[in-house]
């Protein structure tokens, strides 16, 4: 098998990367340089049952993906024959629960952003508090992760307990539910997770890269269910339909691909994605380091049988969306790229600041009780005025998570790698630069999260033969420096953590 695959791979032209994202799914098709042959997108229903919560469809996302995968190879020109491996990244926390028999979900897909678990994370909490499980997973007890999620399910749904205790019944992340249908579904498909993802659920033990036994009697949790634990490169097995008899050989949760693609293999790289939400990771090395200050330890990357990388992570809830609420709900714009000019159109946000804790705050706050607000309204403010504040919202939540990330571990941060939709807004990324005093670097290739899973895939398949290759595939296109002055950083800055403070205790 491996001597085929790997003469497979050498033949083949393209790695197909399954890029499944909290509003849409994709498949890129990459080359050996890590240029783009081609990308489908479509997006799925976002479903709002309650306030507060959040659900996908996950049959209408299996049949998207395999409807863009269809159409990446149309618009290719290729066929099966052409791709060497197939790699997935997915929205990571979001939780799914199906019947192995049939292959339905036995409920909606409960999202990442989804905050129905809050009552159940508090009493899982006590008498400790959030910090219950930190020392074992690196994690808060939060309604981010996806354990109190699957906790939730196994309590609110009607015989699900005993299915799952009897093993009728898996769960997974979206990474699991796609490798499973990719792989067979109901005729043997893989149910597998990688330790990235894995290491989201408050569920595995960080140093032993396993589920937590303890953590699993505990919280009541069935480990019949539970898929295997899997590095983030290697072959899980291999699809069938319009990709039949490729290895599906790489899988990372969105922002570990990221990192991955933006190649921060050394200890000390960091980079940030702005999508959705918005994330920063820093590279760690081998060791995981306990954080101190609100940011989470999780697993970077594991490459086959090579020891894991480590990560501290801050994770911003809302960034991107902030700009579609913008124009959805407000109908300020009707464009998401309309904000840049209209946000330029001003010198400043006129005093105003936007904090948009539309689900509580995660990184470095944690608050579940927070919502947003705009401060420091006047007459004064325009349209233009809360549209800058809009992408400073972004940058000032970014300084957090850099000032966390400082306080932890010593370091001095000097330059920033910038990836994701938003980065296409430059004055963003000026707005960064200025907001942490630092250079801030947008590559080439800023489809990193798919990128990073493609390369987890081709490296197990030996498409690309080390990691060398893939730094040499990374290049900048262009760089952003701090124009603003140190009065101005530190004023506005303070003002920002006054707008945060109105944001507390509000449910």
């Amino acid at each position: 098998m491996a001597d085929r695959t790997t003469r497979d791979a050498a033949e083949a032209r393209y790695v197909a990367a399954i890029d499944q994202g909290t509003t849409s799914s994709r498949c890129i098709l990459f080359d050996r340089r890590g240029h783009i042959a081609s990308v489908a997108q479509k997006e799925h229903t976002q479903i709002f049952p309650q306030p507060g919560w959040v659900e996908h469809d996950a049959v209408e996302i299996w049949r998207n993906v395999q409807e863009v995968v269809q159409t990446a190879l149309n618009d290719a020109g290729c066929d099966r024959t052409d791709i060497a491996a197939i790699g997935i990244t997915n929205q990571r926390e979001t939780t799914v629960v199906w019947d192995k028999t049939t292959g339905e979900p036995v409920f909606n897909a409960i999202v990442w952003q989804d905050t129905r678990t809050a009552d159940l994370v508090k009493d899982l909490g006590a008498p400790v508090g959030p910090e219950r499980f930190r020392e074992r997973t690196g994690l808060p007890l939060a309604t981010y992760f996806s354990g109190p999620k699957l906790l939730w399910l196994l309590n609110n749904t009607e015989g699900l307990r005993e299915q799952a205790e009897r093993g009728d019944v898996l769960f997974g992340t979206m990474d699991s539910w796609l490798i499973w249908n990719l792989t067979g579904g109901v005729d043997g498909g893989t149910h597998v997770t990688d330790v990235t993802n894995a290491s989201r659920t408050v569920l595995m033990n960080l140093r032993s890269l396993d589920w937590d036994e303890t953590i699993l009697e505990r919280m009541n949790i069935p480990a019949a269910m539970l898929p295997r634990i899997a590095s983030s490169s290697e072959v899980y097995g291999t699809a069938t339909g319009a990709l039949d008899g490729v290895p599906v050989s790489g899988a990372l949760g969105d922002q570990h691909a990221a990192l991955v693609g933006q190649c921060a293999f050394d200890e000390g790289d960091i980079k940030s994605t702005y999508g959705t939400g918005a994330f920063l990771l820093l590279n760690t090395g081998l060791e995981p380091v306990s954080s101190e200050h609100g940011l989470v330890t999780t697993v970077a990357f594991k490459f086959g049988d090579a020891p894991a990388h480590y990560a501290l992570e801050g994770s911003i809830a809302v960034s991107g969306s902030l700009v579609q609420w913008f124009r959805d709900q407000l109908g300020a714009i009707s464009q998401a790229s309309e904000i840049e000019a209209l946000a330029a159109s001003v010198d400043d946000n006129g005093g105003c600041y936007f904090v948009p804790a539309f689900s509580g705050l995660f990184a470095p706050h944690w608050r579940s009780d927070a919502r947003g607000v705009i401060a420091g309204l006047t007459g004064y403010v325009t349209k233009a005025h809360i549209a800058r504040a809009i992408l400073e919202a972004s940058a000032w939540q970014t300084r957090e998570l850099v000032d966390a990330m400082v306080a932890d571990t010593g370091m001095d941060l000097e330059e920033l790698r910038v990836d994701g939709g938003m980065t296409a807004n430059r004055l963003l990324l000026q707005l960064l630069a200025d907001a942490l005093d630092a250079r801030v670097v947008r590559p080439h290739v800023v489809e990193t999260t798919a990128l990073g899973a493609a390369y987890a895939a081709g490296l197990a398949v030996g498409f690309w033969p080390d990691l060398d290759a893939l730094r040499a595939n990374w290049s900048a296109d262009e760089t952003w420096s701090p124009a603003v002055s140190q009065e101005r950083r530190a004023r506005e800055y303070r003002q920002w953590k006054k707008a945060v403070e109105r944001t507390l205790d509000w449910m």
